[in-house]
């Protein structure tokens, strides 16, 4: 087991991906702190995990709020005395031309898919230094390889920008042996709880003819890649970016 004694902190742990990333590292001996926005979607994940014979600890809040993102990490911390791994999952992907967003949807955004990350690496960070160890994995997209598609002003910029932050925290924290990268997730077979943000014909379609693959990636393909950048097995990888995206081809 390649997470047993260390705890992973996981936002957006209640449905989808995030739901497959916990049950990942809980499958690996991982100890975990499960967040999402609702109590009863996050509490069933925790019972599965801990029928995996790990510590689970639920919280229901919203990482896009910095207040919120503080009150998790100190319960986890009473909870457990220490956080090895952060996968931050949570993110909004609003489909529509930019000059359509009010200021406040623009921001929230950007709170979710950026501030998000820095709220909770903030607020670990003291903690992961002290151990002189930690790694940080964030969920981004494949808008910030390409923004070349209409209507993902907001998630391109947004996704761009926390790939920039990812790279700035490997710069801040190599020197304490902490790691930050991303995974730019490409099309995965999850279920759309917003199916009014997509624009007709953005939904799921049988073929996939921009991708190598051919077809959509599942969540634990994912999960995969994300137990992969946290564990020892890329000790030497930080600040980097991987895309799992079934061989999307740039500007499709």
């Amino acid at each position: 087991m390649r997470f047993k004694g260390k705890t992973a902190l996981i936002s957006g742990a209640g449905r989808n991906i995030g739901k497959a990333i916990a049950l990942a590292f809980a499958g690996e001996g991982a100890d975990v702190i499960l967040v999402a926005r609702t109590a009863d979607d996050v509490e069933k994940v925790a019972q599965e995990c801990i029928g995996m014979g790990v510590q689970a600890l639920p919280i229901a809040a919203d990482a896009g709020k910095h207040e919120d993102v503080e009150r998790v990490v100190q319960q986890g911390l009473q909870r457990f005395g220490k956080v090895d791994v952060l996968i931050s999952v949570v993110g909004l992907r609003p489909h529509r031309p930019f000059w359509q967003f009010s200021y406040d949807e623009w921001q929230q955004v950007f709170n979710v898919n950026v501030h998000s990350t820095f709220f909770f690496a903030k607020a670990l960070a003291p903690g992961m230094i002290e151990q002189r160890s930690g790694s940080i994995v964030a969920l981004g997209g494949m808008s910030s390889v390409t923004a070349m598609r209409p209507g993902i002003g907001a998630v391109a910029a947004s996704k761009h920008g926390l790939y920039g932050l990812i790279k700035a925290m490997a710069v801040d924290l190599g020197p304490y042996r902490i790691r930050a990268n991303l995974i730019a997730v490409g099309n995965i077979d999850t279920e759309r709880r917003n199916p009014e943000w997509y624009l007709p014909g953005e939904e799921p379609k049988p073929e996939h003819q921009h991708l190598a693959l051919r077809r959509d990636g599942y969540p634990q393909e994912i999960a995969n890649a994300a137990l992969f950048l946290a564990s020892v097995e890329a000790s030497y990888i930080t600040g980097d970016r991987i895309a799992c995206s079934g061989g999307r081809y740039p500007g499709m």
